[in-house]
C-alpha cells in the first residue's frame, strides 16, 4: 500500500485499469487479482492520493472493456481456446460456468461478474455460445457499474475506517484489525478453493470412469 502512494497517481489509475481490464479480457483472471486492484484503487482514493469518481469511472470502464474483449476472444477463438490443454485442470469448473451460462443465460453475465474464476471464463464463454452482443453488453454493463462501484467505494471505506481506528486505538492496534480481517478472507477463500476442488475431482472421477 505504501509502494502504491509512493507513486504518482497516473500510475495508479494505469495499474488498476489494466490489471481489471487484463483479468477479463486475456482470460488470465485466474492469477491477475483485478478485484484486489479495485479495492486497492479505493484506498488509494481514501488516503487523496487518487480522486474516488474517478477511480471508480475508470474501474467500471475497463470492466466492461475487457469483458468486451473477452467476448470477441470467445466468438472468434472459443473452441480452440476452451480445448487448450492447460485449461484441463480447470475443466470441472468450466463444465459449471458453460452450465451456469445455458441455465441462466444474460443473468449469467451479471452474477459471474462477482466469483473470480466465473469472472475471467465468463466473457469467453458467452462468445462461444454465440449470444448477441446487444444482449452480453447489457448484462455485462450492468454487472461492470455494480462490481466496479462495489468494491472501489469498499476500498474507500475500509482505507477510511483504518485511519479512524488507528487515530483512536493506535497504528499497531488497528493493524492487528487488519490481519484478522485478511486471515478471515483467506480461511474463506480456501474453503472456497477447497470447495472447487471437490467438485474438480467428481467431475474427473465420473469422466474417467466412463
Amino acid at each position: 500500500m505504501h509502494r502504491i502512494l509512493d507513486i504518482a497517481p497516473v500510475w495508479v489509475y494505469l495499474t488498476v485499469g489494466l490489471l481489471v481490464f487484463a483479468e477479463d479480457a486475456i482470460f488470465v483472471g485466474f492469477v491477475i487479482p483485478g478485484e484486489t486492484a479495485a479495492v486497492l484503487g479505493g484506498v488509494a482514493a481514501s488516503q487523496g492520493h487518487v480522486l474516488l469518481w474517478a477511480m471508480i469511472l475508470l474501474v467500471v470502464a475497463a470492466a466492461i472493456i475487457g469483458d468486451s474483449v473477452g467476448y470477441e476472444v470467445g466468438k472468434h477463438f472459443g473452441s480452440r481456446l476452451l480445448a487448450a490443454s492447460y485449461l484441463d485442470k480447470h475443466r470441472g469448473r468450466l463444465d459449471n460456468a458453460q452450465q451456469f451460462l445455458a441455465r441462466r443465460g444474460g443473468w449469467a453475465v451479471f452474477l459471474g461478474r462477482f466469483t473470480a474464476f466465473f469472472r475471467a471464463v465468463m466473457p469467453a464463454l458467452v462468445g462461444a455460445s454465440r449470444m448477441p452482443y446487444p444482449k452480453f453488453l447489457s448484462f455485462n454493463a450492468i454487472g461492470g457499474i455494480v462490481w466496479g462501484t462495489t468494491f472501489v467505494v469498499l476500498g474507500y471505506v475500509a482505507g477510511n475506517s483504518y485511519e479512524k481506528v488507528a487515530k483512536t486505538v493506535g497504528r499497531d492496534m488497528a493493524i492487528a484489525v487488519v490481519v484478522i480481517v485478511v486471515l478471515a478472507l483467506i480461511v474463506w477463500k480456501l474453503r472456497e478453493r477447497r470447495q472447487e476442488k471437490k467438485i474438480e475431482s467428481e467431475y474427473h472421477a465420473t469422466h474417467d470412469g466412463r
